[in-house]
């Protein structure tokens, strides 16, 4: 009988220590989990590199998710809505299926929060700090000139939804290819990190997002080319080859600030030379790019490919009017909330 006992006894404390095991692998794992994500969130110094993939369709149909639930009991942001679907894909939007992003969609307007959807997707804080670096100015609330009041004065109505716009102004004509990454010869050989988008000289070219003026200037790269700085100082957009002779909107000066559509230049073909103010491209051109800024002190400088990203923006492109002397302006007056 005492034999008995001890085997039971024995067995029983296998059982109690087998599950006293698998309850501290699983605190150990959300542990783990919880602090990857913590560090993620709050050090973006971690990101050193960001593959920006996400298809236009992906963002589009986010996008309809996000205006769709805005002001209702539950929110979607659609840069959630990517994020995790980058995490399942691993980046790779080329297995993008809109029956995946609706079921993540339901599962949020039913009433489950984003924290209890992600449970359990290790990659998802990253690719939510990734994916809003890129994305994080160019949805929200914002106030367009729907006309005149009687006394003549503007006219506003305030909205929610896309409020960045194409480089290229509404009513222009250009093509364009994925073309990030290809070689390029002169001065050195490099990497070609940005896109270009080929257009008739003097096309207006138009400020994607609500930024600051950081450079204007001639380089012997880009030519005559503007770099703008985001508000929240992630993204900085650069904009280069611009127009001889007349490259800059006019008034357009470092350290102020420019809405979202605005015209801030015109497309041209300088650059390739020492000399100022010299077309030194085969065909005219902008060049657009962006740049992630993480970390002000790192000479990790971190370009993604925005192809993209203009095909989503081709839907959404600033009207731009003429006001003489080669000179354009955007058609409409617009506020943006810079929330």
């Amino acid at each position: 009988m005492r034999m008995e006992w001890r085997k039971c006894f024995r067995r029983k404390r296998a059982v109690i220590a087998a599950l006293a095991a698998v309850l501290l692998m699983a605190i150990l794992f959300n542990l783990a989990e919880g602090m990857y994500r913590w560090h993620v969130r709050t050090n973006a110094r971690l990101l050193k590199w960001v593959d920006f993939n996400v298809t236009a369709e992906a963002m589009k149909d986010a996008l309809q998710y996000d205006v769709e639930s805005y002001g209702k009991e539950h929110e979607i942001h659609w840069i959630d809505l990517l994020a995790c679907l980058g995490a399942r894909y691993g980046g790779d939007f080329s297995h993008y299926q809109k029956s995946h992003m609706h079921a993540i969609a339901s599962r949020l307007n039913d009433g489950e929060s984003i924290e209890q959807l992600t449970a359990g997707m290790k990659y998802f804080e990253y690719y939510s700090v990734a994916y809003e670096s890129v994305l994080g100015g160019l949805v929200g609330e914002y106030s367009v000139q729907t006309g005149n009041t009687s006394s003549g004065a503007p006219a506003f109505e305030q909205k929610y939804g896309l409020k960045a716009f194409s480089p290229i102004a509404r009513g222009w004509a250009f093509s364009h290819s994925d073309d990030f990454g290809t070689s390029r010869a002169f001065g050195y050989k490099r990497r070609h990190l940005g896109h270009d988008m080929f257009g008739s000289v003097g096309t207006p070219v138009i400020n994607v997002e609500t930024c600051t003026v950081q450079v204007l200037g001639w380089n012997r790269y880009g030519g005559w080319r503007i770099g703008l700085r985001s508000l929240d100082g992630r993204r900085y957009y650069y904009y280069a080859h611009l127009r001889s002779g007349h490259p800059y909107a006019k008034g357009l000066e470092e350290g102020q600030i420019i809405y979202a559509g605005e015209v801030i230049g015109y497309l041209g073909m300088t650059g390739y030379s020492d000399k100022e103010d010299y077309n030194g491209m085969q065909r005219p051109h902008l060049h657009f790019g962006i740049q992630l800024i993480f970390d002000e002190n790192s000479r990790n400088e971190i370009w993604i490919d925005p192809y993209e990203l203009i095909k989503f923006l081709g839907s959404h492109r600033s009207a731009a009017v003429s006001v003489g002397s080669g000179d354009y302006r955007r058609e409409s007056l617009y506020y943006d909330s810079m929330e």
